[in-house]
């Protein structure tokens, strides 16, 4: 008796096995996946976007690659020579949802930072941050009320953090809080590879009216050992416009309100 054809796949099972080909191989082109399982690049676009929209892969150009583990974050040197036009982009978007005479308090980072010429321009306006860099470009803003909230200095990122960084935000009054990330997805939210900035995110979030996340797309779908909160935690979500159209749909279908910047 001749071997029977095996049956086709439907496509949850498809998808399936693409996430273990992407587990096992990182990275694979549409052309591949045609190949692995005989299909048309129009069902292979379809998997793709509806696995990203479940948070599990990502879309790169010509294909498609798992959520990769980032062990450590750059230091700041390494990230102000980086993403200028879009991080402008994203600060520009961001400084939007400013208002005269708020608390704003502004996470550390180079994004971030790019806020404060524009915060500025606001006549009152109170800034809490933990980032060295931000604090030293604030004091050229005399009309501004400053407040650095101290704690365990880390030095490669020019900020501080740690349990009495803290409970120093713990004590304010918080009306947007600007939080800044080099790893978040749908799957896992906003993550860090380091355990000193997390409470610090987290307090920051429990005393703000608004939380905001601003990040870029280039970090979207990395991930740390260490998880901050779930996307859905946010009021809104400001990152650039090279995000994929199926992870932006996913953001939104959580509720959040996603701004993207165009650059």
């Amino acid at each position: 008796m001749a071997d029977e054809e095996p049956l086709p796949l439907i496509p949850d099972q498809r998808r399936e096995l693409l996430v273990r080909h992407l587990r096992r191989d990182g990275v694979l082109s549409v052309q591949q996946i045609t190949q692995i399982f005989g299909v048309s690049h129009m069902t292979v676009r379809r998997d793709i976007a509806e696995l990203e929209r479940q948070g599990l892969v990502f879309s790169v150009p010509g294909g498609v690659r798992i959520a990769s583990h980032l062990q450590s974050e750059p230091s700041f040197q390494a990230k102000s020579l980086v993403e200028q036009p879009e991080k402008k982009a994203m600060a520009a978007n961001a400084v939007e949802l400013v208002r005269e005479g708020m608390t704003v308090y502004l996470d550390a980072g180079t994004t971030l930072l790019a806020m404060v010429p524009l915060l500025a321009r606001h006549e009152s306006l109170t800034v809490v941050t933990n980032d060295f860099t931000t604090v030293d470009r604030l004091m050229s803003f005399t009309h501004l009320d400053v407040i650095h909230i101290g704690g365990q200095v880390d030095p490669s990122n020019r900020s501080s953090v740690g349990r009495l960084a803290a409970t120093t935000l713990r004590q304010l009054a918080l009306d947007i809080a600007f939080i800044s990330t080099s790893s978040w997805d749908l799957l896992r939210g906003v993550t860090t590879p380091s355990a000193a900035k997390v409470e610090v995110k987290q307090a920051a979030m429990e005393c703000t009216g608004i939380s905001v996340l601003v990040a870029g797309s280039s970090k979207f779908g990395t991930f740390g050992k260490f998880r901050v909160a779930p996307l859905g935690s946010f009021d809104t979500v400001v990152t650039d416009d090279a995000l994929a159209t199926a992870a932006a749909e996913g953001i939104r279908a959580g509720g959040v309100d996603l701004r993207l910047a165009r650059v």
